[in-house]
């Protein structure tokens, strides 16, 4: 069901913690399976330097989050905001239709940090994350009931 590759991430999460003065924080939540995330960034002349996350959730979640702090550190901002859910589940070898919306919550919390930082140095956002801006987005709708099981 899972590849090698979430499960490592899954079992080993890369990048797991808080940067203590952050410079960007980004927190989402799915309200449908419980899901949440915390991302925290460092950024240097527009580059993530450091990136770490908390995520209270399943498996997937966990990976998903684990995946993106390795695929976002190194990148500008707006490369790494322009890393697509699709990405984060081609990197981890793959994900099951009912945990895409953990890519989703992954790819939010990067932006939301990102924006977080951009707002608080007087920029503008770089744009609205789909979980966090649509208070209806079900990520289920097509999915059973045991979408948030590993």
């Amino acid at each position: 069901m899972y590849s090698e590759k979430v499960m490592e991430h899954f079992n080993n999460p890369h990048n797991v913690g808080v940067i203590e003065d952050a410079d960007g924080v980004g927190e989402v939540g799915n309200p449908v399976c419980g899901d949440v995330m915390k991302i925290t960034i460092k950024v240097d002349d527009d580059r993530l330097t450091d990136i770490k996350f908390q995520t209270l959730g399943c498996g997937a979640a966990i990976a998903t989050s684990s995946i993106i702090t390795e695929m976002a550190r190194g990148k500008t901002l707006e490369d790494a905001a322009r890393i697509t859910k699709q990405e984060v589940a081609d990197e981890l070898g793959g994900l099951p239709p009912a945990k895409m919306h953990c890519s989703v919550l992954a790819t939010d919390g990067l932006k939301v940090a990102i924006d977080d930082y951009l707002t608080q140095h007087g920029r503008e956002p770089l744009g609205e994350p789909l979980i966090s801006s649509d208070p209806n987005f079900d990520p289920h709708a097509e999915t059973h009931d045991d979408a948030c099981d590993l």
